[in-house]
């Protein structure tokens, strides 16, 4: 699932933020907003819906990892609703204040919970995927999201996507890898 990728990176947008607004340094809040419209456009609204649609049904059908599923699902929702306030908060975020201190918060809740919510994705649920389809129905399901993904986004929406984040870390300041190499 390399969307959790491009989710990472909006997440660590968000931390660069939080680091900027704590030492006071000025920064465009629109990269805010762009990071959270990447998130609500790929994350929220085709990545997590093609997981309920998609991959939640088959482990509740099985009776496999349910309350990993209902969890997540309620995440999901949670994630939406973050994302909003998100959305909402950023453009009023350059001077210091209530909604900054909101937006904040906004931003922890959401990294304290996709952090653990992708892992889990990533090391729980989708290994145990391919035990309770066949491995034609795993090929379908991949190329379901595919299609789904070329419907929304273009024929290269990942690409899209993953550059559109790379600019954002750009702006911001972290698009060099070699910051976070320990000296």
């Amino acid at each position: 699932m390399r969307e959790h990728g491009v989710l990472d990176r909006a997440l660590l947008i968000y931390e660069a933020a939080m680091r900027k607004f704590s030492s006071n340094e000025d920064f465009d809040p629109a990269l805010l907003a762009d990071a959270a419209q990447v998130v609500r456009d790929f994350i929220n609204n085709y990545h997590e819906k093609s997981e309920e649609q998609h991959v939640f049904p088959r482990f509740k059908k099985a009776g496999k990892m349910v309350d990993l599923v209902d969890t997540l699902l309620r995440q999901h929702q949670a994630g939406r609703r973050v994302t909003e306030t998100i959305l909402r908060l950023a453009p009023n975020s350059r001077k210091d204040g209530d909604d900054r201190k909101q937006l904040i918060g906004a931003m922890q809740s959401f990294i304290t919970m996709y952090r653990p919510h992708a892992a889990r994705e990533d090391t729980d649920l989708f290994p145990q995927l391919q035990s309770l389809v066949s491995p034609h129905e795993y090929d379908a399901m991949a190329e379901e999201f595919e299609k789904k993904e070329h419907q929304l986004f273009g024929d290269d929406g990942f690409e899209k996507m993953a550059q559109r984040v790379a600019k954002l870390e750009q702006a911001i300041g972290i698009h060099d890898l070699n910051q976070f190499t320990p000296g």
